[in-house]
């Protein structure tokens, strides 16, 4: 016999799938840099605090359930 279990997927946002499926802006700005070549080298500083938004990400959107601030507050300003 078989005992199957099953539990519920977290709440995510819209934003947060997009973070799961690796297509959020963060993600999208580190691939830039790590395909340009010698792009690396040069935005190093950028790809640190991209990385560190991700994982800021991942445990405010544990604790809190929706999007960081600066996710859901974000306007484009045209």
């Amino acid at each position: 016999m078989c005992a199957a279990t099953w539990s519920p997927a977290p709440t995510t946002t819209p934003f947060d799938m997009v973070v799961r499926n690796d297509l959020d802006r963060y993600r999208l700005v580190k691939d830039v840099i790590d395909r340009v070549p010698g792009l690396a080298v040069r935005a190093a500083a950028v790809r640190r605090p991209m990385a560190d938004a991700r994982t800021r990400h991942q445990a405010w959107i544990r604790e809190h359930g929706s999007d960081l601030p600066e996710v859901a507050d974000w306007a484009w300003n045209a």
